[in-house]
């Protein structure tokens, strides 16, 4: 019977292991999917002065428009609301024809906003997944778009309109303004990620054609892009100043321009100004409250893939 030494084996060096393998401490700023982020005392106090910052101004233009002109510019102005806004708001509906200008702003801002709708939406699914010859280029000169100011297209413009008929017309700013090249732009990159190519081909399997499949596929994905779109769209058309004045005349004013005509005499009454400044808002802030909802809600309905 031989005897044998046990064998000593040299230890095995073991490689580092990779940083990103490295156990991570837990962050107690990780979230589970479902759970919502809870937010400290600085977080509501911090949107308590943007919320109150935010109200500020509608809530002076209402004070001024509920005071006289002289209370108004006083060395202490008025920090509540007077008697005077009923009576303020009639003089500024009589001077500036507001009743006119609210319907042509309601015609203009509807149908800019429809028109963008759907051709920005037609457009941005060409982009976005069909394959077709100078899609890249073409795309290129849509956003290269974005960086031309419109300034420099005012005198070509307003040529074009005189030339057609529509000086002093409302077609003279509806159609120059029916598509938007952010409007393509931002249909594009939604559908790239929220229209996948199985609904297009499952669609064209069971025999729908482009159009078909644009109405039953892409219209229904695409509504919470479209909410946003349309909403951002509208809030532009409705405060849109610029080329409307050059555009339009006194007898056929959008609302922007009727409440410029207000302010154009020498000496303005600023309490009048700000009654139609508080016209022009209430608007605004009913179809915020009517839609709101609805646009929040789309927005976290696309946000949601399953």
């Amino acid at each position: 019977m031989t005897l044998t030494s046990p064998t000593h084996t040299a230890p095995v060096k073991r490689a580092p292991a990779p940083k990103g393998d490295a156990p991570r401490r837990p962050s107690r700023f990780r979230m589970g999917a479902g759970q919502q982020m809870k937010g400290g005392p600085f977080a509501y106090i911090a949107l308590a002065v943007v919320g109150f910052g935010s109200l500020l101004p509608l809530y002076w233009t209402l004070v001024a428009a509920s005071r006289t002109q002289d209370e108004v510019l006083a060395s202490t102005p008025p920090f509540l609301p007077g008697g005077k806004l009923l009576e303020n708001v009639q003089t500024a509906w009589e001077q500036a024809n507001l009743g006119k200008a609210i319907l042509n702003s309601v015609i203009v801002s509807s149908s800019i906003t429809l028109a963008t709708l759907f051709f920005c939406t037609l457009a941005g699914y060409a982009f976005a997944k069909m394959r077709f010859r100078g899609r890249g280029w073409l795309m290129t000169a849509v956003i290269a778009t974005l960086t031309i100011p419109p300034q420099l297209s005012v005198v070509p413009l307003f040529m074009m309109m005189s030339g057609l008929g529509w000086g002093g017309q409302l077609e003279s700013v509806i159609f120059p303004t029916l598509v938007s090249a952010f409007g393509v732009f931002f249909m594009r990159q939604y559908l790239i990620e929220a229209l996948p190519y199985e609904l297009i081909e499952a669609a064209k399997i069971d025999g729908a054609n482009n159009l078909r499949i644009v109405v039953s596929v892409v219209l229904p994905v695409a509504r919470p892009a479209m909410m946003v779109l349309g909403m951002l769209t509208f809030v532009q058309a409705w405060n849109d100043f610029f080329w409307p004045y050059l555009a339009l005349n006194q007898q056929n004013p959008t609302l922007q321009v009727a409440l410029g005509q207000l302010s154009a005499s020498y000496t303005p009454d600023q309490s009048i100004v700000m009654a139609g400044a508080l016209i022009s808002t209430l608007p605004l802030l009913v179809v915020f409250v009517v839609f709101g909802k609805r646009i929040v809600g789309g927005i976290m309905s696309g946000a949601v893939k399953g």
